[in-house]
């Protein structure tokens, strides 16, 4: 859809000012959040440029681009200059992000501690506003073999099915377990639920010789770990 008579389109702005050329002629590093954002939505409003319409949408979020990326359309299209499209265009461009990340995370298979599965699980769960709980299966090398979902929803309630999980490790050839689930809330703190869960993964893989080496409580930012904790 063409811009309106009078936005201000990219290719009308002074050559200094044209994030697209700053990207070819210095490189992506050279560009600010803003400037990147800006590429994505094309034009900004009558009143003001995308940069500086993207440096109020950042500002709304403290510059914070987690926080951006979990915007709505509805509250992205809130800001005059952005129509549906271009709020599509950033929550996309933000979702593959966190993608790579997450892709980025599974090639470091080999699991050496407790800040290695939170980077391996955070990109995945850390920012769901629904709680996950997830089971990392690893070889004798402690390599990640397989992982998936065991519920999703919250904890309390569910139904967890232990003979599914040792199913799937005998099948992958797992011979060691890492739980971990979210807490959307931000607290670290391990329910009794979440201590309940733990011990009865633990005793009944015990019996088939695979031991549960850790679970973790994973928030955006920070995690909790029973191994470190020395209350698994």
């Amino acid at each position: 859809m063409a811009d309106k008579q009078g936005a201000f389109s990219i290719k009308n702005w002074s050559q200094d000012d044209q994030p697209r050329e700053k990207l070819l002629y210095k490189g992506k590093a050279a560009l600010s959040d803003a400037e990147l954002v800006a590429i994505l939505i094309g034009s900004g409003n009558r009143e003001e440029s995308a940069v500086a319409l993207c440096k109020r949408i950042l500002s709304s979020t403290d510059n914070n681009l987690s926080a951006l990326g979990k915007m709505s359309i509805k509250q992205l299209t809130a800001f005059k200059g952005i129509g549906e499209a271009k709020a599509i265009s950033i929550i996309a461009a933000l979702e593959l992000g966190r993608r790579r990340r997450g892709e980025e995370a599974l090639q470091k298979k080999k699991i050496t501690s407790s800040k290695s599965v939170f980077e391996l699980m955070q990109p995945i769960i850390g920012e769901l506003e629904h709680e996950e709980f997830w089971i990392i299966y690893l070889n004798n090398s402690n390599k990640v073999i397989h992982k998936n979902q065991l519920s999703k929803g919250g904890i309390t309630g569910t139904l967890v099915d232990v003979r599914l999980v040792l199913k799937n490790a005998l099948e992958v050839g797992a011979l060691g377990l890492i739980l971990a689930h979210n807490h959307p809330s931000g607290t670290l703190k391990p329910s009794e639920a979440d201590k309940n869960i733990t011990q009865k993964l633990k005793t009944a893989a015990q019996s088939l010789d695979i031991k549960v080496l850790d679970h973790l409580i994973i928030t955006e930012k920070a995690y909790f770990s029973f191994a470190d904790e020395n209350v698994l």
